[in-house]
């Protein structure tokens, strides 16, 4: 076993896993309404990977280094027994972290389980206070009200809460400000996500993109920002805080300031592919190993070797012509 985790190069310090494919939204940036109507199949439940192949895989990860878990979909909360999972996952060794990516729109119902159950952390999208731009990105005509009213839920029962707001330009650019006045006079980080080319199915192109340097001029105008140092090898977010009351603004910066030299995240579909990009093709298919009976050992290897020949540089090469032509998978698959 020594001998395996020896042969690991760069650690893999971050896991993210998807619970489920399924989304009660259907935005334009992950599931755009024109391809996931509400006739579309996904994923049976047998071919989901059950919470006992999740908790022994996310065990053996550990093994190999990973501190910080990231539950993710998908919408994770639309997956039956959730708290059960988590609770399965705090009890792994090695782990320091474990966080949850959600719409927040079944937060109220959901959140006080998680949090009894040992979960802290939540990041909730959240891409405009704007009704109607809102509820055109959503596919679902729905506001935000509801999202705000279950953000400051989940502060009251404890988590720390994170905001993600995907910045498209022609979209929702006209919200940048009024998204960072709102949670910097509550003291709650906002994170402002390039438009990325997640998937085939999102349209994407250069032209749409906000980049990190306009959305930081734009906010520097009139608020006081001061960098804040990275936490750790290999941070995504490139951090923030207003001078006036520490609240964090981060960035995440993909298509104009690449950060494929320093990753160290890993990603396991709800169906147990192994990927190690975001804007990978192909994942390598860990629930068929686990199924079939293979040992730790084995298991573990096959992690080393995918990891250990990994060429993933997509950020530093994308072009427009990258993002038409090459097979992506899909946002909501892989879980971001």
């Amino acid at each position: 076993m020594e001998a395996i985790l020896d042969k690991l190069g760069r650690p893999i310090r971050d896991l993210r896993i998807s619970v489920t494919d399924r989304c009660n939204f259907r935005c334009s940036y992950c599931m755009p309404k024109e391809i996931f109507g509400d006739d579309y199949v996904f994923l049976p439940k047998g071919e989901l990977l059950a919470f006992e192949e999740v908790e022994r895989l996310a065990r053996l990860f550990a093994l190999l280094g990973v501190k910080k878990l990231r539950l993710t979909g998908g919408e994770p909360l639309l997956r039956r027994g959730l708290p059960e999972l988590v609770g399965k996952l705090m009890d792994v060794p090695g782990i320091e972290d474990i966080g949850l990516t959600t719409n927040a729109v079944l937060l109220r119902q959901h959140a006080r389980p998680l949090y009894d159950t040992g979960l802290r952390r939540l990041n909730i999208s959240l891409d405009a206070l704007d009704s109607v731009i809102f509820g055109e990105i959503n596919g679902r005509g729905t506001g935000p009200e509801l999202i705000l009213e279950n953000i400051d839920y989940a502060k009251e029962v404890g988590f720390d809460v994170k905001v993600n707001m995907v910045v498209q330009k022609g979209v929702n650019e006209t919200e940048i400000l009024p998204m960072a006045a709102y949670f910097k006079e509550r003291g709650i980080t906002l994170r402002f996500i390039e438009f990325m080319d997640v998937g085939n199915d999102n349209a994407w192109s250069f032209r749409k993109v906000v980049t990190k340097k306009e959305i930081f001029s734009m906010l520097n105008e009139t608020l006081d920002l001061e960098p804040v140092d990275e936490d750790y090898y290999g941070e995504v977010a490139k951090r923030y805080r207003y001078a006036d009351n520490g609240a964090e603004v981060g960035f995440i910066t993909s298509v104009s300031e690449s950060f494929c030299s320093t990753c160290t995240r890993a990603r396991l579909s709800s169906d147990g592919k192994l990927y190690t990009c975001l804007f990978a093709s192909e994942g390598f298919d860990l629930r068929e190993l686990v199924r079939s009976g293979q040992s730790d050992e084995e298991l573990l290897m096959a992690i080393t070797e995918v990891w250990n020949g990994r060429t993933d540089r997509y950020s530093d090469e994308r072009t427009e012509q990258t993002a038409k032509n090459r097979k992506k998978i899909g946002m909501s698959y892989i879980g971001g």
